[in-house]
């Protein structure tokens, strides 16, 4: 929804650029001459070149407010170009040369505060967004993106508050109207809840659930951090928030299937039911469930439910291996989901389908990890989150074992084979 919002009220336009006349003698420190070329560049979509162009123009004329403006639109360009790369904290900086050099406009401010945000510096975000208030920026736009910045940092209260703001200025914003009644339903809940701190993780759980088992969990996700990170070479910089629920209020809330055991939606959210102690299926739970955190970080959300789920069941397993009936059963008998089928939410598929799609992808992420390395699985994540698709990221990071995503499958089969002899042979296509 984030980059609905981005795209539909903030991208630059260049009509904000102002053209100036030029009908002037040719010579090679002449800004409008620097400011007319990096013009045509804009317009070309290189926006780089434009920028640097109207660099060298600003430096040579650096009073003109015309260059001044020019130059602003030029960072907000790119800036806008690394935010479709997914290069966040790039984007954030060049918006930040844009608001320097027009720090009266708020226009500037909220873009940093919607890369900030992104990037997951939500400190940083709201103070932009704040400022760009207090400039008066004022729409459902910047209520909206302050309000999910608000919410992101565990504030709902201010974060309800942002989108009632917005809604006073637009109450046709289905979405919001959502995200607010949403967080009602959240607060509601939260009024029973107690807190829990650790140095990566905010808990926060029922007054049911014994405060014994709370530091229980923490330590379990402390150690997840440093293991999970160590396998993906990565550490998430922001405090993972996780929440644990009764299974009633777990549906109510999320309205999750009933097969599922957790949910990861920005909040790791679990529903523990009457548990009094932790077991060693609450941690394979844990585990599993932050493992998303570090993949959806490292990928940027770009990452196919196999391996997202498969990269999770593996983690959680280290904590408890739970039967692998169903892959047996399929393995033996035929009748293998295809990995295109289990690139899409495992939501779309009959309960039926549900655990062979969890065992099948953690058979073939197990089987990649012990035949290519946790490098590989790591170089392959990174690709996605500079935007790969699936099949090309899998080409390029095992290029030097000579196969693709088909490839992968198919070397996995022939290990299924020595193991169940499989009968039907799964395909990429």
């Amino acid at each position: 929804m984030a980059s609905l919002f981005l795209k539909r009220f903030f991208f630059p336009s260049l009509a904000f650029l102002t053209f100036i006349a030029t009908a002037l003698p040719v010579f090679a420190n002449d800004p409008i001459l620097h400011n007319d070329y990096a013009l045509t560049l804009l317009e070309q979509g290189e926006y780089e070149k434009g920028l640097d162009q109207l660099q060298k123009a600003f430096s040579l004329n650096p009073y003109d407010q015309n260059l001044r403006k020019n130059l602003a639109e030029a960072y907000t360009c790119v800036g806008m170009r690394q935010m479709e790369r997914k290069l966040y904290d790039a984007a954030a900086e060049y918006f930040d040369h844009a608001r320097e050099l027009l720090p009266e406009s708020p226009r500037y401010a909220i873009l940093r505060g919607i890369a900030l945000h992104a990037a997951k510096r939500y400190e940083g975000a709201i103070y932009e967004l704040e400022r760009a208030r207090s400039l008066g920026g004022a729409s459902p736009e910047l209520y909206y993106h302050l309000g999910r910045a608000y919410y992101d940092s565990d504030n709902l209260t201010l974060a309800l508050e942002m989108w009632e703001k917005a809604l006073e200025l637009d109450p046709s914003r289905a979405a919001i109207r959502e995200l607010a009644d949403k967080t009602r339903r959240e607060l509601a809940l939260e009024t029973r809840m107690d807190k829990g701190y650790s140095s990566r993780f905010s808990l926060s759980y029922d007054t049911e659930l014994k405060s014994v088992l709370a530091g229980d969990i923490l330590d379990v996700l402390e150690t997840a951090y440093n293991r999970v990170g160590s396998d993906l070479g990565y550490f998430p910089e922001a405090r993972v928030q996780v929440l644990l629920y009764t299974k009633k209020d777990f549906k109510a809330l999320t309205d999750s299937p009933d097969w599922s055991g957790g949910l990861y939606d920005g909040k790791i959210r679990i529903p523990l039911g009457g548990a009094t102690g932790m077991t060693p299926l609450l941690r394979n739970v844990l585990v599993h469930e932050y493992t998303h955190v570090v993949v959806f970080e490292m990928t940027k959300g770009n990452c196919p439910t196999w391996l997202n789920e498969g990269v999770a069941e593996l983690e959680g397993r280290k904590e408890f291996n739970q039967p692998m009936a169903e892959l047996g059963r399929v393995a033996r008998h035929g009748g293998f989901l295809s990995f295109p089928l289990l690139e899409r939410p495992f939501s779309t598929l009959s309960d039926k389908q549900v655990a062979l799609a969890y065992q099948q992808s953690y058979a073939l992420v197990n089987f990649m990890v012990a035949r290519y390395g946790w490098q590989k699985i790591q170089e392959i994540l990174r690709l996605l989150g500079n935007g790969k698709s699936v099949s090309d990221a899998i080409g390029v990071a095992l290029a030097d074992y000579g196969v693709d995503y088909s490839g992968v499958v198919t070397e996995w089969q022939g290990n299924m084979n020595k193991e169940y002899g499989v009968r039907d042979r799964p395909s990429p296509e």
